[in-house]
């Protein structure tokens, strides 16, 4: 049956096309150009150079400016205490009066002895002009007018010595009062009226100290002394010229990092290590017209050392770690490409990393989004002030 051939052949040739057009579909997909995601956005920052100073936080205690230990330069016994314990003294203020009774009654004493002295003075100094004349005339021998110039100089050196003796009556009457040497806070007393003290005894009456300004005294360890000293003779710090050569202080009070109001400057560091714990010991004076800072607390400091010039700092989420360890960033090129691009950091310095090597001033990396991009994948830059617009403001809380 010719038609039924013909039916059978014209079937085969349409199947026979549509595996062709099957076959050939891949093929023209693989030729169609594919088209590339959409950039995401992500916070970009560009690096920046500043200057840093070098800070070393380092703790300490606080010490006394100046520290005088009230001690009797008489015996006798105390009549009258003359301050209030705990109060602010100023110095040449009387604090004690010790009974003068006696030292009065010695100087006056001293004082007789003056006086019968230079009697005696005024005697033989006649005695010797009248022996000096007759002398000229041999009415008396060399012998007679030597002993006559002689007594009139034991005269004269026994005038000598009871004036002094008034002048050491007088100091003792004056010891009789107890003054402060310099102006500060007294603390409690350890006598009251009645005690007998004795001249320079080893209990002392009460104690007045300066604490405005106040000692910081520090603990710097040599490993860190040691390694701003390489980092000067490197020149990566240096000096601040602003600091007029002494360093800024900063006492901070407590674990929260609160900053006490007051700057203060670094006086000293020591030239001597503490064996036992392989330290320098550094001092700082810091104003204290409040009185906020009390001798003997512990603090910790942060003393301004020097200063880095041309520092690069970038906040330390934009750093994401490898399998072995090292610090990357995502870097964007011209065509806002990112890959991933391999730093050195030194330090922490706040919320930032301090970066020695891999960026330059001008770069652009990802501090935000890291997670959405890929290698060689494009972004859409938002600045950080535009990401924190775009979130909008907090919604208010409900009461």
């Amino acid at each position: 049956m010719p038609g039924l051939t013909t039916l059978r052949s014209m079937a085969a040739a349409a199947g026979l096309l549509v595996v062709l057009a099957a076959c050939d579909e891949p093929a023209r997909e693989a030729a169609a150009p594919r088209q590339e995601a959409a950039p995401v956005e992500v916070v970009v920052a560009t690096v920046e150079a500043r200057r840093l100073p070098v800070t070393a936080e380092l703790p300490g205690r606080t010490t006394a400016f100046r520290v005088s230990e009230i001690r009797p330069q008489v015996d006798g016994i105390i009549r009258e205490r003359v301050f209030n314990e705990g109060g602010v003294v100023a110095a040449g203020q009387p604090l004690y009066r010790i009974d003068s009774k006696p030292y009065e009654a010695a100087l006056a004493s001293a004082d007789a002895e003056l006086q019968k002295a230079e009697a005696n003075v005024a005697v033989t100094t006649a005695k010797a002009r009248r022996y000096r004349e007759l002398l000229g005339s041999n009415a008396v021998s060399r012998q007679n007018y030597d002993d006559a110039v002689a007594a009139q100089k034991q005269a004269e050196a026994d005038a000598a010595a009871a004036r002094a003796s008034i002048e050491a009556a007088r100091i003792n009457l004056d010891y009789t009062t107890v003054v402060s040497p310099i102006s500060g806070r007294i603390g409690k007393s350890a006598v009251s009226e009645g005690a007998l003290v004795t001249a320079n005894q080893v209990t002392a009456l009460a104690v007045v100290q300066q604490i405005d300004p106040i000692y910081v005294d520090l603990s710097q360890s040599l490993s860190q002394l040691s390694e701003l000293r390489r980092d000067f003779a490197a020149g990566s710090v240096e000096a601040d010229a602003g600091s007029a050569g002494t360093a800024s202080v900063t006492v901070i009070l407590d674990a929260a990092g609160t900053a006490y109001g007051e700057k203060g400057q670094l006086l000293f560091s020591d030239i001597t290590v503490e064996p036992d714990t392989n330290t320098v010991q550094l001092r700082a004076v810091v104003p204290n017209p409040r009185s906020e800072l009390l001798p003997g607390m512990f603090v910790r400091a942060r003393v301004e050392q020097g200063v880095r010039e041309n520092a690069i700092l970038i906040p330390q989420q934009a750093v994401f770690r490898t399998a072995d360890g090292s610090a990357r960033v995502w870097l964007l090129d011209g065509e806002d490409r990112v890959a991933p691009h391999a730093i050195e950091t030194d330090r922490a310095v706040g919320n930032d990393w301090l970066v020695t090597t891999g960026l330059n001033p001008g770069d652009r990396i990802v501090v935000e989004g890291l997670q959405k991009v890929q290698p060689g994948a494009r972004v859409k830059p938002v600045a950080p002030a535009e990401a924190i617009a775009a979130r909008g403001a907090p919604a208010a809380v409900a009461r």
